[in-house]
């Protein structure tokens, strides 16, 4: 299986589809969303992807678990269902 590189890690690319997503409160017209990419033991390995009135802006960064589901518990992230990604 092929690898890619995302924040100087190896990631199998068949870990990225398999990807949970969730949106991210934002202002309405804005749709942003979070994937995570790959799952490690204190922290995730996520890309942030914002579009604001068509410019689409995506970042690859690490959050930590606790911080992760702290925003989910908040209500700041909300999973997406599965027709929402398709």
């Amino acid at each position: 299986m092929k690898n890619v590189k995302f924040l100087k890690q190896d990631i199998k690319v068949s870990d990225i589809y398999s990807m949970k997503r969730y949106t991210i409160k934002c202002l309405p017209g804005n749709m942003e969303y979070i994937d995570i990419l790959k799952e490690m033991e204190t922290e995730y390995l996520v890309r942030f992807t914002r579009d604001n009135n068509g410019s689409v802006k995506t970042t690859e960064e690490t959050i930590t678990r606790h911080l992760f589901n702290i925003c989910v518990q908040t209500g700041y992230l909300n999973p997406m269902t599965e027709a929402a990604v398709a």
